[in-house]
């Protein structure tokens, strides 16, 4: 009988889901295209940070695109130098055996060429632009918008990928690049590979949210109008803020220009397409217009970073669950002043003690493995390429100021690892590897070797991994102010010399990391191999440490009776 009325409850849970997933009439699937588990961005103001630091992230949560990246030198150009830009899709891939695909991307040319300027800047990036040597910063999150303003053709010359590479090389203050992206994005069309993206850009005095999209499949430059519609606002100071593949710009002014730029057709776009009515009565808010979505964390756990983000930086205000996210507000003052270290353990959040907890009950299994369990998403992802931690420091000269912290796979099994603004070089292992080819030459692949062997046994395993993050990551915060002082004094006699200290500097401690977490990955795998825990140092087997929770027991017991 037991097992009858289980089959039975198991056959109507499917028909549920299944009659859900057909009906489903909800915004987010008819009025727009929303990614809703990819990449997260957390923005701290330079007065809302412990030093006075404008702060950004990026999660790469993609789990199968590029996870590759490249220092790109500073050059000069001759006049009546031309510009090429390529298509240069976020995700797409190629065999190691064909090529790297910096390489690869050049055979996708768009047949446009703008002019060149006199001097480009040098910079870092990956799947985006992170960090030039002027302390410009970056960070990337996809937003969506209304299906009917995609343009997935080849007439737009411009995806977000290029024109964050455009405004590595050209630009100086994030007011400089957000200028720059807009208007070559009017002029020559944005889409094609990218819908609706939002950027977080940043100097050392501002931090701004950048969001752009495309206006339509009909779009092309005979019409005389924008190939784009974005708008941009500056965080307050003393502001902190998220963007977790949502929209976060409203109702806007563009008579404050000190906190907001927009395209000329910002308003015009949305009146002429149905997406606001001037005669509502409702003011024009940007993310209703162009990216609505609808649902809280209370009634869509996908939507629970929003949520938990402003939980953990502002515990004060409260938010209900049930607060939609369309009604968060754009930033807040956070409760206390946040460190580098504490943006860092955001990155890595799970949702530990609350509702959305994936270890909560007997969630995670035994050894209370976060990964198992995909109900909610929260900022931690374990499909991540990535994590940067971006740091612009206005006190320091731009080539010591900045620093982007890198962070391989994902973030709780990771370690973050210093990259200054002047370095001239990034390790060859940085720039080599994919999903699909195990390569020991690939940094990438030392943290996701460890991973892998966290996931077996990971309330045990992961205490393994926070000492090495103590030793790694923590040690290199400590060690940041002296190699900034040593640095400070090389640049004021030659800055020349204070770039080449820095690369080695950089270089030196991400090859121990990478060495570090090879071992790493060998130790876990020696010491807890069969579930078993083998003690090195007393050559003892002592399973007693690895043996299941009470609590699971349990369950397990319970759910064995209805196939009694």
């Amino acid at each position: 009988m037991k097992k009858v009325t289980f089959l039975a409850i198991s056959l109507l849970l499917i028909f549920l889901f299944i009659a859900f997933s057909l009906s489903d009439t909800s915004e987010s699937s008819t009025e727009r295209r929303q990614p809703q588990e990819n990449c997260t961005v957390i923005m701290v103001g330079k007065k809302a940070s412990i030093d006075g630091s404008t702060m950004t992230t990026h999660t790469a949560d993609c789990g199968m695109c590029d996870w590759t990246w490249r220092y790109v030198p500073p050059a000069d150009h001759k006049p009546g130098e031309k510009r090429k830009i390529y298509r240069i899709s976020q995700i797409k891939t190629w065999p190691p055996s064909q090529g790297l695909k910096w390489d690869l991307i050049k055979k996708d040319f768009t047949g446009v060429e703008i002019p060149e300027v006199p001097h480009t800047f040098g910079y870092m990036h990956g799947v985006f632009g992170y960090m030039n040597d002027q302390q410009l910063a970056i960070g990337e999150s996809t937003i969506g918008n209304r299906p009917k303003m995609s343009n997935p053709t080849q007439t737009p010359v411009f995806n977000i990928t290029m024109l964050t590479l455009l405004a590595m090389e050209r630009c100086r203050t994030a007011r400089e690049a957000i200028k720059l992206m807009g208007t070559l994005a009017e002029q020559y069309g944005y889409g094609g590979e990218d819908g609706g993206e939002m950027l977080a850009v940043a100097d050392p005095d501002e931090v701004w949210v950048f969001e752009i999209m495309p206006v339509g499949p009909l779009w092309n430059p005979k019409t005389g109008k924008p190939g784009a519609v974005w708008c941009a606002q500056r965080i307050p100071d003393d502001h902190v803020s998220i963007c977790p593949n949502e929209s976060r710009i409203g109702e806007i002014d563009l008579s404050n220009p000190n906190y907001f730029m927009a395209s000329p057709n910002t308003i015009s776009y949305a009146v002429e397409n149905g997406f606001w009515d001037p005669k509502s009565g409702q003011p024009f808010s940007w993310k209703k217009a162009y990216s609505p979505v609808e649902g809280s964390a209370a009634s869509d756990a996908r939507r629970a970073r929003m949520w938990r983000f402003f939980g953990l930086v502002a515990p004060s205000s409260k938010f209900s669950p049930s607060l939609p996210n369309m009604d968060y507000p754009f930033s807040i003052k956070p409760d206390k002043l946040l460190s580098v270290k504490e943006v860092m353990n955001m990155t890595r959040d799970k949702g530990y003690g609350t509702f959305f907890d994936p270890t909560r009950g007997i969630r995670g299994g035994p050894y209370k493995n976060p990964n198992h369990d995909s109900s909610a998403r929260l900022i931690s992802d374990r499909r991540v390429e990535y994590t940067t931690v971006t740091q612009c420091r206005g006190w320091l000269p731009a080539a010591i100021g900045g620093i982007v912290w890198l962070a391989w796979g994902a973030q709780d099994t990771s370690c973050f690892m210093p990259f200054y603004a002047g370095i001239k070089a990034l390790p060859k292992s940085f720039s080599i590897g994919d999903h699909w080819v195990f390569n020991r030459d690939s940094a990438r692949w030392a943290f996701d070797y460890v991973d892998f062997h966290t996931q077996a046994c990971y309330s045990m395993a992961i205490e393994e991994v926070k000492k090495a993050q103590e030793t790694w990551e923590d040690g290199v915060l400590k060690q940041i102010p002296e190699i900034d002082l040593k640095a400070l004094e090389l640049y004021k006699k030659n800055p020349r010399q204070a770039s080449e200290f820095l690369t080695a500097f950089c270089l030196n401690n991400a090859e121990n990391v990478i060495k570090a977490w090879w071992q790493l990955g060998d130790d876990l795998l020696v010491k807890f191999n069969h579930l078993s825990y083998y003690n090195t140092e007393r050559r003892t087997v002592e399973r007693r440490k690895m043996e299941f929770p009470e609590l699971w027991k349990r369950a397990v017991k319970f759910i064995d009776t209805f196939y009694e």
